[in-house]
């Protein structure tokens, strides 16, 4: 969910959509709030479904075992739509007030009690999670295009995800390209699409060889 990270928010342009809908799960069909809000792009319904369908058949669709970290949650709708489907602990962070106030009000609306939402820098909050030994199951980033967050978010989450884990990423560009940045190096990738200007991404961390004593 990209949106401003860090500066003060403008009017979202024109054809932005005011609202996105949870695709699945117990909260099916509920609209969330969209921020006004310059470069706040939500994560559209056709991408989403693929993703979840991608990630549901990774876990074999055990979603009650699955801790969930939203690194640039902005609407929300990676983590909520997580949650619906049964996630058993989501973090949502943001930066931006206003985003962070109706993170809240759906929260409560929706007496989500798995939902933690943090407010601040999604590096720092990430950094403090690692800090305190924090790991998760599934991570979303879906930052700001073109400010090089992906290079400075991406290798905070191995010590974030579990053995298996799996990252979720969206770029402006295509991982799978053979100049593939230096941060994608410790990272397989399992699935990859593409829609409209959206390259979508489901990774993994490589398996180390283990030594023989």
């Amino acid at each position: 969910m990209t949106r401003p990270h860090g500066k003060s928010a403008s009017v979202k342009p024109r054809n932005a959509p005011h609202q996105v809908r949870i695709i699945g799960g117990q909260w099916k069909r509920t609209p969330l709030p969209v921020t006004d809000a310059t470069g706040l792009r939500p994560t559209p319904d056709r991408v989403r479904e693929t993703v979840f369908n991608w990630i549901t058949h990774v876990i074999d669709g055990d979603w009650e075992r699955i801790a969930c970290l939203d690194a640039f949650a902005g609407t929300g709708v990676l983590g909520f739509e997580a949650a619906s489907r049964g996630a058993r602990h989501v973090v949502l962070l943001e930066n931006f007030g206003p985003a962070v106030r109706q993170l809240a009000q759906m929260k409560d609306k929706l007496q989500a009690s798995q939902i933690d939402i943090m407010q601040g820098d999604a590096l720092a909050k990430m950094q403090g999670l690692q800090r305190s030994q924090t790991q998760f199951d599934l991570i979303f980033l879906d930052p700001p295009y073109h400010q090089n967050w992906l290079e400075r978010a991406v290798p905070l989450c191995e010590a974030l995800l579990r053995r298996d884990g799996l990252l979720y990423v969206e770029s402006e560009v295509p991982l799978t390209a053979e100049s593939a940045p230096a941060w994608l190096a410790n990272w397989e990738i399992l699935r990859a699409d593409k829609a409209g200007t959206v390259f979508y991404h489901l990774l993994q961390a490589k398996k180390v060889p283990q030594i023989e004593a």
